[in-house]
């Protein structure tokens, strides 16, 4: 009679305890949702906590039939052991996984450079990143890869600033120049006046007298604009009689004698 007791009440355990575990992972998706934590994270850690769990039931069931679950606990333990040894690397892309999930050094939609790839984020998953590159290839990179290493992200901010060098002869008009620069950076529509664009001599180089050009515009339009001005730029040079040096190699050719 007592086994059967024990039975009904080991059945009873895992009746209540099953809706009991459905109550809980409910409100832990409802709080994990409330702190803004990304659906990602929230449906793997829903996932182990509900698996967690179930488990421990299935122990306390056992238990009060009888069973000795010291062994049962110990071949999980082990076996948990060996798991996470023969997935060490995968375990180490979940890491950095959810430590961009919560962190988010990077979302959807960003420009970013890291793991050696650079490219736009199209998928954020656990284990791996997926980029697409300018020349639009679908590069998948493992998220321990991409934690491991320093990340640059060109979206972060509303505003880049363009890092241009150009240099002129020394025998070319110096202040012609910088002002031909400077009125085709005020010129530019995609240019921002604030903060403002600079013009400033930054080398007297062997050869020629450098430039710094630094204007800045909106984050996504830095590609174009820098093509169209450093094109607007050189042909201005032209039309003015600026010359933009470049090296020479000067070949001698030793003669012989009889």
């Amino acid at each position: 009679m007592t086994w059967v007791l024990n039975v009904a009440v080991a059945i009873a355990i895992i009746l209540v305890g099953r809706i009991a575990v459905r109550w809980a992972i409910k409100m832990l998706g409802k709080m994990m949702a409330r702190s803004e934590v990304d659906q990602i994270l929230i449906n793997f850690v829903s996932s182990i906590a509900k698996a967690v769990l179930l488990l421990l039931l299935i122990i306390a069931a056992l238990n009060q039939v009888g069973v000795d679950t010291t062994s049962l606990i110990a071949l999980i333990g082990a076996a948990g052991l060996a798991v996470g040894l023969a997935l060490q690397n995968s375990l180490q892309n979940f890491a950095a996984g959810v430590m961009m999930i919560v962190f988010r050094p990077f979302k959807l939609g960003d420009f970013i450079e890291a793991g050696g790839v650079v490219g736009v984020v199209e998928q954020i998953s656990i284990f791996s990143t997926m980029l697409k590159t300018g020349d639009n290839r679908e590069i998948i990179v493992p998220n321990g890869q991409i934690y491991a290493d320093a990340i640059t992200n060109y979206s972060a901010r509303e505003t880049r600033r363009i890092d241009m060098v150009f240099g002129i002869g020394y025998d070319d008009d110096l202040l012609e120049a910088k002002k031909l620069m400077e009125s085709i950076l005020s010129a530019h529509e995609l240019v921002l006046s604030d903060p403002a664009p600079v013009v400033a001599i930054s080398e007297l180089a062997d050869s020629s007298v450098n430039f710094n050009v630094r204007p800045w515009v909106k984050s996504g339009d830095y590609w174009g604009v820098r093509a169209e001005l450093i094109e607007q730029i050189k042909l201005a040079f032209d039309e003015n009689d600026i010359s933009i040096p470049y090296p020479h190699l000067s070949i001698v050719r030793e003669g012989s004698s009889d």
